[in-house]
């Protein structure tokens, strides 16, 4: 019996109560989301790329398929992930791109060319019957209507299986070069706008503690002469740099205090919160260590709204509360996929359950 019909069998027998599944790969996203119930279904055993045309820009792998071997397979035909998809836990061993999707987290190039689920053109999962489904496919034009396979994304598991998932990748950029800026807060994220406006190959960038990091990426003209256009120094380590916020590595991230994160628009004043903040994606992702409490005010506050994204308690909701018409949507979707409330109880809301 393959790993899918395995699966399948654990899906009948499981219920909503004390049987429910928690579906999980290398778990290198356990700290992430509501609270972990359920019985673990291992989903590591179904793994390897199905099929990867370089020429097409499409790759299809099953979802206990490491990330770091759709990376490697990517990069020796000079392709990538576009998202930048971090692989936190122990390296990218641990992560796998059924969790990569169902995490719906991307990295510091997600405001210059799309999230997690831009990049999704297809899945095949079971449902909390074990029905296998397919939607979409290996093109983009192949949807009429909306775009289910794509709900899986940021859906943490709450609304099936990932067998299998296609995803959209772009060559790898011929140039990069990384510049800083000393700046304080407003001044940088007056900047970030501008210059989003502007016909710049900017790819991401980050403020903290009065220093602006911009990456460069394209063509080596069109690098070389952004940096010209833009000035500021030039940083030799800047892969580097990258990779380690990609990781969430740069000091600002150490420490057992709770990680907030803050999604507004990216013309938002600084905010009026105590302590270190770290911007990044132009100034619409901010990351501040405190109280949920208060982050969820600010947030409201310019527009946007936050999320617990590390550590604290959970039991409250670790995602900032939706109005009811928004809920019900959610409620409906749940009740579509997984009417008898198998998958991941209270991972995404904690009254999200059937």
């Amino acid at each position: 019996m393959d790993a899918a019909a395995q699966f399948a069998e654990r899906i009948r027998a499981a219920d909503g109560g004390e049987r429910a599944l928690r579906l999980r790969g290398g778990g290198s996203k356990d700290f992430y989301g509501g609270a972990l119930v359920g019985e673990v279904l291992d989903t590591r055993e179904h793994r390897g790329i199905v099929a990867y045309e370089p020429t097409e820009l499409v790759i299809t792998a099953r979802c206990g398929t490491p990330l770091a071997e759709i990376e490697a397979a990517l990069a020796a035909q000079g392709q990538c992930l576009p998202f930048e998809p971090p692989h936190f836990g122990a390296g990218a061993s641990l992560a796998t791109v059924g969790g990569v999707v169902a995490a719906g987290l991307s990295g510091p190039r997600r405001a210059a060319v799309g999230a997690v689920r831009d990049f999704v053109l297809g899945v095949q999962l079971l449902d909390g019957v074990a029905r296998r489904l397919t939607f979409g496919g290996q093109v983009m034009k192949n949807v009429a209507g909306y775009d289910v396979s794509r709900l899986m994304a940021g859906s943490l598991g709450t609304l099936g299986l990932i067998l299998e998932v296609s995803l959209k990748v772009l060559p790898r950029p011929v140039a990069e070069a990384t510049l800083r800026f000393d700046l304080p807060q407003a001044q940088a994220i007056e900047a970030m706008n501008a210059w989003a406006g502007q016909p710049l190959p900017i790819s991401a960038t980050c403020w903290q503690d009065g220093v602006l990091t911009v990456r460069l990426s394209g063509a080596r003209a069109a690098v070389a002469a952004a940096c010209r256009k833009l000035g500021g120094d030039l940083v030799d380590e800047g892969a580097a740099f990258w990779e380690a916020l990609r990781q969430q590595r740069l000091d600002f991230f150490a420490g057992g205090e709770i990680l907030q994160r803050l999604a507004l628009p990216s013309v938002a004043p600084p905010l009026d919160l105590p302590g270190a903040q770290l911007i990044e994606w132009g100034g619409s992702q901010r990351w501040w260590r405190g109280d949920a409490a208060a982050a969820r005010q600010a947030a409201s506050r310019a527009g946007g709204h936050a999320t617990s994204f590390r550590g604290g308690d959970k039991s409250a909701g670790v995602f900032q509360p939706l109005p009811a018409p928004l809920m019900q949507i959610h409620r409906r979707l749940k009740a579509a996929f997984d009417p008898r409330g198998v998958f991941n109880p209270g991972r995404l809301y904690p009254d999200l359950s059937t």
